[in-house]
């Protein structure tokens, strides 16, 4: 597991968290998803500390509930998070060769998560609920419809070129 150390983390933000939702138990998932929106993914010394702030809570019991759901990280995600539907209707429209150039287009090793300058983070997903604009990529919560490995490409240099 990759971790921020403590001392990068800045536990006030933790704490103004915690306090906007309530620190108790039935806020748990709605606490971790603002800590992970804030630091990109969930560092394990937050998760730590918000079991040690909530009652009746354990770090473990965290560390638990982030590991049970699939919708949070324990690994740093870039700034851009690209996720490419493998459903069955995208894959059998393409989806495979659409992965596959933002891949090359991003030098991602098979098993690889983020860029290595962590600006994108790509992953595959059963399904994105497109079925009918089948291969669908979402970035950042923004879904391009009927992409093919061009159309991923051109994109993918529009986001290079707003960064440079």
């Amino acid at each position: 597991m990759t971790t921020q150390s403590a001392s990068k983390i800045d536990f006030s933000k933790i704490d103004e968290i915690i306090q906007s939702y309530g620190a108790k138990k039935s806020n748990l998932i709605a606490i971790l998803q603002k800590v992970q929106e804030t630091f990109r993914y969930l560092p394990e010394d937050a998760m730590i500390y918000i079991g040690t702030k909530i009652d009746g809570l354990s770090p473990a019991t965290v560390y638990g509930v982030a590991t049970f759901y699939a919708q949070f990280s324990l690994e740093p995600k870039g700034k851009y998070e690209i996720k490419v539907c493998d459903g069955t209707a995208c894959h059998v429209r393409g989806s495979m060769p659409v992965l596959n150039a933002i891949k090359a287009r991003l030098n991602i090793k098979s098993g690889q998560l983020t860029t290595d300058d962590g600006l994108f983070s790509l992953e595959t997903v059963s399904c994105l609920g497109a079925c009918g604009l089948a291969p669908v990529v979402v970035i950042n919560e923004k879904v391009y419809p009927q992409m093919t490995s061009d159309a991923v490409k051109l994109i993918l240099d529009t986001i290079f070129q707003e960064e440079a």
